[in-house]
């Protein structure tokens, strides 16, 4: 099978995941808190909202550029080690966010903290997974996603209050601690397995050179970006279009996150049983909610239906991770983290496709409608993508 499953006790197994699970937590309030807080960072920095989103946007292209090249100079380092370097660059990149004299100098932080984010997360997918029978792999990936989904369920949220009472720089110093405590843990509870199989980063690059593995790529990059495109203007959307008092907004966060946190569980859960087939039905339901954001807009009951039904578009997010565990075989390190480079490609182009329609006078309430069209871009993507996989089968069968 594509990945190897190394015998521990299942309390190891759980401590091991729980370790991972943690700096995800991290990585997951680092992504997502400007999102809440944008209002008082613009404030505070004298910027545009939209200006505000660019520092998602670049936090988002560091973890592009960050993903494929931790995986390929990481190639002969044992994964123990990787991770814990890896979050150890994370603690020092968001002690820098919240020292950043100017917004211009946290820019240029935004995107080295960016860095080892896709790296960390695939390579803890690819070790979770490691650790459990073959038939259990996607359940093992969305527990250890689950403190992506905890940091939109509870993380962000105290971060937005956090930011709002007091300041928003001790977010990201809050952020610098999980991520160095994570870097303790994961020395402490993963054995360094000297037995792992390693290859070059000419091997990896050989092997990623297949379609099968960019197609599903394609689709996170470009399907998950509706989510985004919401996400990064919620707060905006509820204060000038809603109408609603400062005080929702961790709570539609808290909802979000509540949707996270169930659309990663179901997403495991789904592909186990679906197998690829799992990634429609989610982006054919998540294009039908994002349609429905901008007439939601208008109340605040409605928002908050409506932001737990498009956070449960995460349930993408364990679905194609293990796809690209099935199809990438010899470039497993090299998918694992670029498949989160992808997701946060998306992430990228969220903020940029929405700040678009904004600064356009299409109103904030437009994002919905963004996100709908994105999303199905995403869904002719994977028709594309299952045409081939049965293609291919088809042939295999007949040889």
């Amino acid at each position: 099978m594509p990945v190897t499953v190394f015998a521990y006790p299942k309390k190891k197994v759980t401590l091991i995941i729980c370790s991972l699970a943690i700096g995800g937590f991290g990585i997951g309030i680092g992504e997502f808190a400007f999102m809440g807080l944008m209002p008082v960072v613009a404030l505070d920095l004298g910027v545009s909202e939209p200006q505000v989103g660019h520092l998602i946007s670049v936090y988002a292209l560091g973890v592009v550029v960050g993903a494929p090249l931790f995986a390929l100079l990481g190639a002969r380092v044992f994964r123990q080690r990787l991770l814990v370097i890896l979050m150890g660059f994370y603690s020092l990149g968001n002690f820098a966010i919240a020292m950043a004299a100017n917004y211009e100098t946290l820019l240029v932080y935004r995107f080295i903290s960016g860095l080892p984010h896709g790296a960390y997360l695939g390579i803890a997918a690819l070790v979770s997974a490691s650790l459990v029978p073959t038939d259990k792999r996607a359940k093992a990936v969305s527990l250890t996603m689950t403190g992506l989904t905890l940091a939109l369920l509870l993380g962000n949220p105290l971060a937005t209050l956090l930011g709002q009472h007091f300041d928003w720089r001790y977010v990201f110093g809050f952020i610098a601690i999980i991520a160095g405590l994570t870097a303790v843990s994961i020395f402490v509870t993963l054995p360094l397995n000297r037995e792992e199989s390693h290859h070059s980063p000419l091997s990896e690059l050989r092997a990623f050179n297949h379609r099968a593995v960019w197609y599903p790529m394609a689709i996170g990059a470009i399907g998950f970006a509706g989510m985004f495109t919401v996400l990064s203007y919620l707060a905006p959307t509820l204060l000038n279009v809603t109408q609603a008092e400062p005080l929702w907004i961790p709570i539609a966060l808290f909802l979000f996150g509540v949707g996270g946190f169930v659309g990663n569980i179901l997403g495991g859960w789904l592909f186990d049983r679906l197998r690829f087939q799992s990634v429609g039905w989610i982006l054919l339901s998540a294009v039908a909610v994002l349609m429905l954001f901008p007439v939601a807009a208008g109340s605040i009951w409605s928002m908050l239906v409506i932001c737990f039904l498009v956070a449960l578009m995460v349930a993408m997010a364990p679905a194609l991770q293990t796809h690209l565990m099935d199809v990438a075989v010899g470039a497993q390190t090299l998918a694992a983290t670029s498949h989160q480079a992808a997701f946060n490609l998306a992430n990228a182009l969220g903020p940029w496709f929405g700040g678009m329609a904004i600064n356009a006078g299409m109103g904030w309430q437009s994002t919905g409608y963004v996100g709908a069209v994105t999303a199905s871009v995403g869904l002719i993507a994977f028709f594309i993508a299952w045409k081939n996989q049965n293609q291919t089968a088809e042939v295999t069968t007949a040889c």
